[in-house]
């Protein structure tokens, strides 16, 4: 019996519409994160109160730093992968998967195990409020417990989008989200034969529906033979090819760090936003709910045109490549500019779902978010390019440049305002950072040497002679080509 190849060809049709059909199911899946996010989020602070609301914010940022340690290993996977695929090498594309299968997994039980152990320092470190440290480490702890499955997961689902098969995490992702959504009340409330566990109620919750989804896919892809699915007889697949992690480490790691950075420029702020009191914190963890709405068009499109840009680079098709950036970028525009307007338009309303009626918070969320919702239309021409950039191999550039801005720009600009400012320098300082990113970025997608790179050390193409030298810049030439 032959394994079914559930998969997209990103190599040939239409590039929006590939693009575009691609991306669907990525955004669709985005939603339904951001929704069981905010489905738990108003749970916990319209009957848990701000100071629990401030908990799961701070314990969030930590969680998202423990993912970013070991996120820029699933990412060089998913980009050698597609690269296999857009060269129809299926036998290298499954070796990835195994080598990279076993060091991921392995590596977030380790910072799992750590983390169980360090989470009540590392609360302590970024300056959580005390009214809400000890809710925060209850459900921090539960999610370290989550954390190998939360990995395994998201990596399974990255390498079978690195494949072309996009329809398949979004099925599994919205069971979780579903289930998740479901546990949540139950668990919080102890509703029926349900234990009542308060704030950690929400954590068991994640840590239930990401199991049960994991099985799931994991027999799924069995069952149905997946083309990258590793079973009894291909064993030896796990074993760990040299050259292969060699790959992943050294353009993981960087992609990696990129996702620390962002992390460690989160913490970083919520610290100095907990300085202002448990009112400023819960509006900027509220600001942050809506946040994740405005930012995943972006995210998507990023995220596809990743995909399409390493399947390319596979196939040699350097044309489509080019004009996958360009039709990113505009796409970018025109679907994060349509959820700015709403967002800001009745902010009131929406921060009311998280934030009690009365409460001060309100209106310093409203404030908040005028300033600094608008940096994700620069945010998203920066991961678009930056996808684009690392389906190569080029790494590097793009960590400089988000190095630049978050810890260049973004954080002194917070600090040395706050005097003069208030909290107002933290809000500026987002829209301010995110420009220059997105500036330097696009100078060195025009101008940068990222077509010439190497994900691996012998490449299975050479780069194409007829690669412009300075192709246009993808905002300057609005003329997007749909179709090569």
């Amino acid at each position: 019996m032959s394994k079914t190849k559930q998969t997209r060809s990103l190599t040939e049709g239409p590039i929006g519409t590939s693009l575009l059909m691609f991306a669907l199911p990525i955004l669709a899946g985005n939603i339904a994160q951001s929704l069981n996010g905010s489905v738990n989020a108003i749970w916990v602070g319209k009957f848990l109160g701000e100071a629990a609301l401030t908990a799961t914010a701070n314990a969030n940022n930590i969680m998202f730093f423990l993912i970013g340690s070991v996120f820029g290993i699933g990412m060089a996977a998913t980009i050698l992968i597609g690269q296999s695929i857009g060269a129809k090498d299926l036998p290298q594309a499954r070796r990835v998967m195994g080598t990279s299968a076993t060091f991921f997994i392995s590596l977030s039980v380790v910072i799992a195990v750590l983390g169980w152990f360090l989470s009540h320092r590392l609360l302590l470190a970024m300056g959580t409020p005390a009214e809400s440290l000890p809710m925060a480490d209850a459900y921090l702890k539960v999610i370290f417990l989550a954390m190998p499955l939360l990995y395994a997961f998201a990596f399974i689902t990255a390498a079978l989008r690195g494949a072309g098969d996009a329809r398949t995490p979004f099925r599994f992702l919205l069971l979780a989200v579903l289930m998740d959504i479901a546990f949540n009340p139950l668990l919080i409330f102890g509703v029926g034969p349900f234990p009542e566990l308060g704030i950690a109620g929400a954590a068991w919750a994640t840590f239930f529906s990401q199991g049960l989804a994991l099985a799931g896919l994991m027999l799924y892809l069995r069952n149905k033979r997946h083309m990258l699915w590793l079973g009894r007889k291909d064993i030896g697949l796990l074993k760990i090819d040299t050259v292969i992690l060699k790959a992943l480490v050294v353009k993981g790691v960087p992609m990696g760090l990129q996702m620390i950075l962002i992390s460690l420029a989160m913490i970083m702020m919520i610290s100095m936003v907990n300085g202002y009191g448990v009112e400023t914190a819960s509006a900027y963890g509220a600001a942050m709910q809506l946040w994740t709405y405005v930012q995943m068009p972006a995210m998507a499109i990023g995220a596809a045109c990743s995909t399409m840009a390493a399947q390319n680079v596979g196939a040699g098709l350097w044309p489509r490549v080019e004009a996958t950036a360009r039709t990113g970028v505009l796409f970018n525009f025109l679907l994060t500019g349509a959820l700015i307007a709403p967002i800001i338009l009745f902010d009131r309303s929406t921060l009311a779902l998280f934030l009690p009626a009365a409460s001060e918070a309100l209106e310093i969320g409203r404030h908040l978010n005028h300033i600094a919702v608008w940096s994700f239309l620069f945010f998203g021409v920066n991961f678009v390019l930056s996808g684009v950039v690392r389906s190569t191999g080029a790494v590097l550039p793009p960590l400089l440049i988000l190095a630049i801005g978050m810890w260049g720009i973004r954080v002194p600009f917070a600090l040395w305002l706050q005097p003069r400012f208030g909290a107002d320098a933290i809000w500026w300082s987002f829209p301010v950072s995110a420009l220059c990113s997105m500036l330097m970025i696009m100078a060195y997608y025009r101008w940068g040497n990222w077509r010439s790179a190497s994900i691996l050390d012998k490449p299975a193409q050479a780069t194409p002679a007829e690669v412009p030298a300075t192709p246009p810049s993808p905002v300057a030439d609005p003329d997007v080509e749909l179709e090569r």
